[in-house]
């Protein structure tokens, strides 16, 4: 049987990180590996690993990287002052999908987000990712909202 652990991310991660997130289609167009991986990562890190609202975090399975995800803490006004999980930048290594690796992974970051006093867990996917998004609705996520954005670079 295999052992899979979920633990917060270390700098030492960040390389399989960045070619986890890398490893689809998306993901190598917009994605720079290295070597050595873009000096960006690593103060996105930094940045991330200082916010007590930020959690960068791994999956292994028998000692291997196997998925990674970001989880934010958001408080907000609205829902009598709701505080909110977003779940993001999820991967789950090829090899590994289909085998209810991301699914046990989505369990621990629910219940993360639990701990934190979060109301409501929300994420975002690509209208592409037709499996991301079959996924996530046998979750019990619903796309109960249209989502936008502004590329500003």
């Amino acid at each position: 049987m295999a052992t899979v652990r979920f633990r917060r991310a270390s700098i030492s991660d960040l390389p399989g990180m960045v070619a986890l997130l890398a490893d689809d289609d998306l993901g190598r167009r917009r994605e720079q590996l290295g070597p050595p991986p873009h000096p960006n990562y690593e103060i996105a890190f930094n940045a991330i690993a200082r916010d007590s609202n930020q959690l960068l975090a791994v999956a292994e399975q028998d000692g291997e990287l196997a998925g990674c995800l970001q989880l934010s803490f958001i408080p907000g006004l609205s829902h009598v002052g709701l505080w909110r999980g977003q779940i993001e930048s999820v991967r789950v290594a090829s090899k590994f999908r289909g085998s209810g690796l991301g699914k046990k992974f989505f369990e621990w970051a629910i219940e993360a987000c639990r701990q934190r006093g979060c109301g409501m867990v929300q994420l975002t996917t690509d209208k592409s990712r037709a499996d991301a998004l079959r996924f996530y609705q046998s979750l019990g996520f619903t796309a109960s909202h249209e989502g936008m954005k502004l590329t500003l670079a």
